[in-house]
């Protein structure tokens, strides 16, 4: 099978790799039938991930179908179709049972798929604990509806729920990258007071105001001014660092109001700087770390709702054969792009009314 592989620093390369097995009776096999790239994945080709394994197929966003199961796997069956959770978790160790699946202390528990063991931007993919990482999609669920739904909306999903945001509140959310622009849809479920999204790219500025026109905008060189002007009590009650730029986490902390909280949920480059000195007296609560992503199967029925719709993030679409190109243009934000969909040769993806 065709399998993109994270070669060494710097380089990707698309691959002939055998196709995957069940290791484990709680194994799944998936026939990939769409994936897409993460921000993430980049992180990895820059060398910004230590624990990545070089020679692993990269990728953990994906949808497919159950191609093969081990004895153990008791939800999911061939056939079905089924979205893959960027975490690896066993569902029983202490930090599984408290839902902090991040932190499973399985060796392959957290995130492993696409960086530690092979992940999906391939034909096939084996999914380790797979009544654990892998959810049925439902029939009226295109695979482009539920493919951000194991990582980058479960990521805003997260953060929004750990984020304690009230019908009172002024939210700042700070990116409106695929990240962010997730973030941001499942904050507008919690229906705070007012949402402020900070951005400098034009394009995305007016992605947002052409899809939820409620919101408010500003750039970063304005947003200090701006979340004061437009909060109630000299910033934002809840802010969310989604960017992960080189002056945002900074800015994530200077423009909430005292007692608030901060929600990190950007991956850096480089180290950040907490200076306490100059926070002193702010009482600033942060919360900060990899998603916990449990929450697929919900995520799935307000997908089928129609409250929430990611299908317009996904501006391009590739075949796996020219995945190096998507990574190209996603890589140097060219075109306009916000996501990719890619698909595997000859694996159709599911669209409505198919059968």
């Amino acid at each position: 099978m065709k399998a993109l592989t994270y070669i060494e620093h710097g380089k990707f390369a698309l691959m002939d790799k055998p196709k995957p097995t069940i290791l484990d009776p709680r194994d799944a096999v998936v026939r990939v039938t769409l994936g897409s790239i993460c921000t993430s994945d980049l992180h990895i080709k820059h060398g910004s991930v230590p624990r990545a394994v070089p020679g692993i197929t990269v990728g953990h966003e994906m949808v497919g179908v159950v191609e093969e199961v081990g004895s153990a796997v008791t939800t999911v069956r061939p056939g079905d179709r089924v979205t893959v959770n960027v975490e690896t978790f066993c569902g029983e160790c202490f930090f599984c049972r408290h839902g902090f699946v991040n932190n499973c202390t399985d060796p392959n528990g957290g995130w492993a798929l696409g960086c530690r063991i092979d992940g999906g931007q391939a034909e096939f993919v084996r999914v380790p604990y797979a009544d654990q990482g892998l959810n049925k999609i439902p029939d009226s669920v295109s695979d482009e509806q539920a493919l951000l739904v194991g990582d980058v909306l479960a990521t805003g999903f997260w953060a929004a729920r750990i984020s304690e945001i009230t019908p009172d509140d002024t939210v700042l959310i700070i990116g409106a990258g695929p990240t962010g622009l997730c973030t941001l849809m499942c904050v507008l479920l919690k229906n705070p007071k007012r949402i402020i999204v900070c951005e400098k790219d034009p394009a995305r500025i007016a992605f947002v105001h052409e899809h939820y026109p409620e919101v408010l905008t500003c750039t970063p060189d304005e947003c200090e001014a701006f979340t004061l002007a437009n909060s109630d009590h000299g910033g934002a009650d809840v802010v969310l660092e989604v960017a992960g730029a080189k002056d945002t986490f900074r800015l994530a902390w200077t423009c909430a109001r005292p007692n608030a909280i901060v929600t990190v949920v950007a991956l850096y480059d480089e180290p950040q700087t907490l200076p306490l000195p100059d926070m002193y007296g702010k009482n600033l609560t942060f919360k900060t770390g990899g998603v916990d992503g449990c929450d697929c199967a919900e995520i799935l029925r307000l997908i089928e709702q129609g409250k929430i719709d990611t299908t317009p993030l996904i501006t391009h679409r590739y075949k796996l054969e020219d995945i190096e190109e998507a990574y190209r243009v996603f890589e140097n934000k060219l075109d306009g792009v916000i996501k990719v969909a890619v698909e595997p040769k000859n694996k159709n993806s599911y669209r409505l009314g198919q059968r």
